[in-house]
């Protein structure tokens, strides 16, 4: 891209006059219908699922869905358009709703001078991976709301996040006018813009031969390791977002190099997390993030993806460490999701808002006078254990409940014993909880999405493998037939979304790539090969519509799919893993279940081909980093045959071995490492490496003795 071209472009927005008039809003009878009994303005989303365009649907802004019925009126009428991004849980999207979308005066501009497009992310992440893009390349940053201006065939031209109302008029006449004063620079501006787009994240095949060591990790860890905070845990900075992918791998990678430094800091920031604010000490489960440094003041929206990964990462912490902290966590948590977020077929919902009656986080925080009434005599302990002081106080005279000390010191301060300080916790919990649920609850975003349900069955089977809680399977095994039948395809495929029986919207790389990981797990904790055949069938499928040969990487949109002004590839791993990191992982573990040389080659490719940018930024990368694991240490496959391979199998998940995978059968099977494994009346367990199995043993404490953590 010219960078004079941009900063003239730019200047010219900034410095154009700002007229405020226009003529009434573009509205018909077909278009956009009036009910005069509920609401003023109809537009076209009410025809939608989405909550966050159904949340848009009585705006006096002429909104449409993304669709070729918006950009064929752009080109008719020669208006810009504009794509303006969010999700329901967004605060500051609600703010902008509120401030502009939902003013009679704003919308008349906006109608008058554009065609005007509403976008759930969450259901388009496709679309909004595109203009993301194009607007950190013309303004370094982004976020939601997010709004780009694009030409009739989708060229951005201009964008930006929130804008107050008096900012967003400013624009709107600016760009405008610009726009009928001079389209050929527009154009021109599109057009260097959209190469821009094209070009970044592009990744090249890497054709030196792969060689993958632990020295890259130790390294990476190294240069990673001078932005960590090891007073508050995570990094040194805010806000701070839980990011569960990066614990996972410095977990496993403390442990497998005894790395008593880094598993401190992990152990730390769990800790720092749980005790904070982030995490809803009543109710359960995590906020997106932290607003401070403290992990004290969340954003208060809560997101399935978030909580799923969560669980998963407190249950192998738990396994690694025994920390009981942990174990409340993953439980709480749970607990959590199965009130708040469980539909009627065992789907997931998406989110919870922010906001409730207008304010960010009132459903959370309390007034000292609301839990004295409530608690009575045990307002001092409750007080003392969740901070109703300096320390907790917010704004307002509402407290955010949060620990500071551990149950042992609350005890000993209280002279009571460990046991009757759990129970009393537990006691006022309950009672703050209930009247909690009282209140107006924020909305729900109860759209389902194929890959954020499988990060959930995820985190129901890694809990359930480690608490051996059989409410835990079940909820998972009931959400992967709820994949497998409902939202799959007649073709193989998948779809992404759901809501009420609907589903509309073709399934993306995520949606395939966590949808394998979770139907590998559940293989692992059932045996059941049904489940390990399907996560085969879609990583076949996902070969077949995503791949990019000439790189070896994954699209994130299938071949099936509308072409967009750009075909993209998610490649760094963020607060969820990047699909191709996710697919790369599951390449592997399938190359060992089923023998597959095909397999292994691709997901050593992937991985040659973003080594070298590894070492520089570790936190976006601790999912390739997790692969890359498993190629420089030894990976066991360890196989079960008998009547009693579910026992052995819980046995063994009690002891934290990460680099592994587990086969098993109560019968023969035709799986290649189990095959000429049984024996009629006998349990019998196999450890192999790279093909190579050990003389069987019956006991896991023989297993134990084959499986040194690190050579």
């Amino acid at each position: 891209m010219k960078g004079s071209s941009i900063l003239v472009f730019m200047l010219t927005l900034a410095n154009a006059s700002c007229k405020t008039g226009g003529s009434n809003p573009h509205l018909n009878s077909t278009e956009m219908t009036t009910d005069s009994t509920t609401h003023k303005y109809s537009n076209r989303l009410i025809h939608e699922s989405s909550p966050y365009l159904l949340q848009h649907a009585h705006n006096p802004v002429d909104w449409y869905p993304w669709g070729e019925e918006a950009f064929e009126q752009a080109k008719k009428s020669n208006k810009l358009v504009l794509v303006s991004i969010g999700y329901s849980a967004c605060h500051w999207c609600h703010v902008m709703e509120h401030e502009s979308f939902e003013n009679d005066s704003v919308a008349r501009i906006m109608n008058e001078h554009f065609i005007c497009i509403k976008v759930d992310r969450e259901e388009r992440p496709d679309i909004d991976q595109v203009y993301m893009n194009a607007v950190q390349l013309m303004t370094g940053s982004g976020g939601w709301p997010l709004n780009c201006f694009v030409l009739p065939d989708g060229r951005p031209v201009y964008g930006g996040t929130y804008f107050n109302k008096q900012q967003w008029v400013n624009i709107l006449m600016s760009l405008s006018e610009t726009y009928k004063k001079d389209s050929l620079k527009v154009i021109q501006y599109a057009d260097e813009l959209t190469e821009g787009v094209r070009k970044s994240e592009l990744v090249k095949l890497n054709t030196e031969k792969p060689d993958f060591t632990i020295d890259v990790l130790k390294l990476s860890c190294a240069n990673w390791s001078k932005r960590f905070d090891n007073r508050e845990g995570g990094p040194d900075k805010a806000p701070k977002f839980p990011l569960p992918n990066n614990y996972q791998f410095l977990l496993q990678y403390a442990k497998l190099t005894k790395d008593e430094a880094l598993l401190k800091h992990v152990d730390l920031t769990l800790e720092k997390m749980a005790f904070g604010g982030i995490y809803d000490q009543i109710g359960g489960g995590f906020a997106r993030y932290s607003t401070d440094s403290l992990w004290k003041a969340p954003h208060f929206e809560k997101m399935l993806y978030d909580n799923a990964q969560l669980v998963s990462l407190y249950a192998e912490a738990f396994r690694a460490e025994r920390n009981p902290l942990y174990k409340e966590v993953v439980q709480e948590t749970l607990e959590y999701i199965k009130r708040e977020m469980t539909g009627p077929q065992g789907e997931f919902y998406s989110a919870l808002d922010a906001d409730s009656e207008g304010e960010e986080g009132k459903y959370y925080v309390w007034k000292k006078e609301e839990l004295e009434q409530i608690l009575g005599t045990k307002f001092d302990l409750f007080a003392e254990y969740f901070n109703v002081n300096s320390i907790g106080y917010w704004e307002h005279n509402n407290y955010i409940l949060l620990r500071k000390k551990t149950d042992k010191e609350i005890a000993d301060q209280f002279k009571i014993s460990l046991h009757e300080l759990q129970n009393q916790v537990r006691e006022m919990k309950k009672q703050v909880l209930a009247v909690r649920e009282k209140r107006i609850k924020p909305g729900r975003d109860d759209k389902s999405l194929s890959s954020w349900n499988a990060l959930m069955i995820k985190g129901y089977v890694d809990a359930y493998s480690v608490f051996n809680e059989p409410e835990y399977l079940n909820a998972a095994l009931k959400n992967a037939d709820f994949i497998a039948v409902t939202q799959r395809r007649t073709d193989g495929g998948l779809f992404h979304n759901y809501k009420k029986g609907k589903t509309s919207i073709n399934a993306y790389l995520e949606d395939y790539a966590f949808s394998i990981e979770a139907f590998i797990a559940l293989y692992e904790v059932t045996f059941d090969e049904k489940w390990l055949n399907t996560a085969r069938d879609l990583m076949d499928y996902s070969i077949t519509h995503f791949h990019d040969k000439d790189s070896a990487m994954f699209y994130f949109t299938s071949d099936l799919d509308k072409p967009l002004i750009s075909r993209k590839m998610e490649i760094s791993d963020n607060v969820i893993p990047a699909s191709n990191s996710s697919i790369a992982n599951s390449l592997f573990l399938l190359s060992h279940y089923y023998d597959r040389k095909d397999y292994l080659q691709l997901a050593s490719q992937m991985l040659n081909n973003v080594k070298k940018d590894i070492p520089g930024y570790g936190a976006g990368y601790s999912n390739w980093m997790q692969l890359m694991i498993r190629f420089t240490t030894p990976f066991y496959e360890i196989a079960m045959v008998g009547k009693q391979a579910q026992e052995k199998r819980k046995e063994l998940d009690q002891y934290y071995l990460p680099n592994k995978i587990i086969l098993g059968s109560q019968h023969p099977s035709m799986l290649p490492l189990l095959q000429n494994k049984y024996s009629e009346g006998k349990t019998l367990i196999y450890v192999c490496e790279n093909k190579t199995c050990k003389l069987p043993v019956g006991e896991i404490k023989e297993v134990l003795k084959q499986i040194p953590l690190i050579k």
